[in-house]
Parts: C-alpha cells; structure tokens; sequence
C-alpha cells in the first residue's frame, strides 16, 4: 500500500462470537496500523451504523449474527463504502447452512445427507441412523454443535441445538479427517488439518489454547489435495463468493471431501485458521490483511 489510508475496522458486535470477534478486530487494527494506516475501530450497533467521517474503506472483522448474514453488508452498500470480503447474497447463501447445503447440491459440490428441524418435539426421523451432528442454521461453525451417538440422546440435543436460533440442521456425521481451506483472491491456500486432542471440534476446543492441534499443509498426496481444495473453490463459487472465505471439508477414509460450510468472515487472530494458512504459503498476517484491503478498494476503483 503505498498511500496512508483512513480505514475503520468493525469488531464486537451482538452476536455469540463477539469476544472472538473483538480479538480479530484488535488483531487487524494493529496490522493496518503498522503499513501506516489511519484505523478506527468501531463496535457496531444493528440498525444504527455510525462510520467516522472520512473512511475509506471497512475491513469487516466481525463474526456471525448481523456481521456475516448479509445485513452489515448491505448496510455498507447502502452507505457507498467498500468493505472486505463477501457481499450481500454471498453472505447470506453461506451464513445460512440450508441455503448452503442447497447451492452446493445444485452445483454438484459434496456435501453431507440432511434433515431440518424447528420443533423441539420432532422425533427421531426414519431412515437414519446414527452418528449425526445438530447445528443452529444460522449461527457460527461451532455454536450450538452437538453431536449424537444414540437415538436416546437426540431428543435434548435437538432442545439444545434448537435455543440457539429456532432452526436446525441435522447432517450424517462424517467421520474422517477434518480439514478446512482458505481462499484468497480466487485462490486455494494450503490445507490446514485440525485434530483435537479429546473429542470434537466444538467451540471448546476451537477456542481453548492447547486443546486443539494444526497441521498446515496438511499431509494429503498431491492428488487428493486438489480434490479437497476443488472442492473447497466449488463451493465458494456456489454461494457466489468473492475475494476470500474459509471452506471447512471432511475428508473420508477413502481420500474423497465432503463440504461441510463456508465461513465468509473467518477468525482474523495471528493464530486463527485462515492466517495459518497464508503462512503456510509465504503471506504474513501483515499482508495478508493488506491483500484484503486491496480488494475491497479495488472495487472502489471499478465504481468510482
């Protein structure tokens, strides 16, 4: 970047991944500030955004609710200010795991058997057989997870799952490795393979340092590597992505990917999941925040 920008960093907000949202946005703010940018953050208010006088342009580092379903979005379109990452429609395709699942069936992209569920009450539907997993439809990757061994134990899940939004996707759990793939500017980064230490990969285990293990690349052969990052790249282009995202892929036994979500405003901490992976292919936490601004002020150019 060669001119001094004024930039305004969205970090907080309502949702249940504030906290997490508030460590990407302090994150962020002191990269930008180290290229010698003007950074204001900004802890925003639904339905009353207020961007300081002058900005140039919103790096978006807010997490789930509000930040990633296309509202902030199209709030920033309505304001005429470029932002980083994915717009309206993106976001809310890929906040919303149905919507998701639906683009990628359309598409021909891999992904897990399904069921929805709004009511507490439901029973257990014909036809399936555990393990499955229970997740919020639209909320972040590992709120709400829960994950069921024995039809005995659905019935609370589904209640647990059901509390965090009123709508519920069951999905076949997939049991093989668990991978996730950044995408920047059009590109796959190089894989990350994640291993908790005990149990799953729920919001615990995410969040807690030293529960969870990574591994970036990931040791897949050459072969199935470009599948799962194939795989990865369908699905950004089903929900219509652009400029970067986190595509989170199970892998079976067999080598074979299986999409489980986009995550269109993924974790933005110097350890977070997509900045391991631009390091892992040369791009410092540094720029790659950079490369993010780029492209969203390369969008101004095209318009202005």
């Amino acid at each position: 970047m060669t001119d001094p920008l004024h930039i305004t960093v969205l970090r907080g907000g309502p949702s249940a991944e504030r906290e997490v949202s508030l460590r990407s946005g302090a994150a962020v703010a002191k990269a930008l500030r180290s290229l010698g940018h003007k950074v204001d953050e900004v802890d925003p208010i639904p339905g009353d955004l207020r961007i300081p006088a002058g900005t140039q342009a919103v790096f978006l580092a807010l997490h789930g609710t509000y930040g990633e379903d296309g509202t902030v979005q199209s709030e920033l379109e309505e304001l005429g200010l470029p932002y980083t990452g994915c717009g309206v429609r993106a976001s809310l395709y890929a906040f919303d795991k149905i919507l998701t699942k639906r683009r990628c069936l359309k598409a021909g992209v891999p992904t897990a058997r399904f069921e929805r569920f709004i009511d507490a009450s439901a029973p257990w539907p014909g036809g399936w057989e555990p393990p499955v997993v229970l997740k919020p439809v639209r909320q972040g990757s590992s709120v709400g997870l829960r994950f069921v061994d024995r039809i005995e134990d659905f019935p609370r899940a589904l209640a647990e799952s059901l509390g965090h939004g009123g709508e519920v996707l069951m999905e076949e759990r997939i049991l093989g490795r668990e991978t996730t793939v950044g995408i920047l500017d059009g590109s796959p980064l190089p894989i990350v393979e994640v291993r908790p230490k005990a149990g799953s990969y729920d919001y615990a285990n995410k969040y807690t340092p030293g529960c969870t293990e990574y591994f970036c690349p990931a040791d897949f052969d050459a072969s199935i590597t470009r599948m799962i990052q194939g795989a990865a790249m369908s699905a950004f282009e089903a929900i219509g992505g652009r400029d970067y995202a986190r595509v989170d892929v199970m892998v079976r036994p067999d080598g074979s990917p299986v999409v489980l979500e986009v995550n269109t405003l993924p974790g933005m901490t110097e350890t977070s999941l997509l900045p391991k992976a631009a390091a892992a292919a040369g791009i410092s936490f540094t720029d790659l925040c950079e490369r993010m601004l780029r492209l969203a002020l390369a969008r101004r150019s095209r318009t202005g």
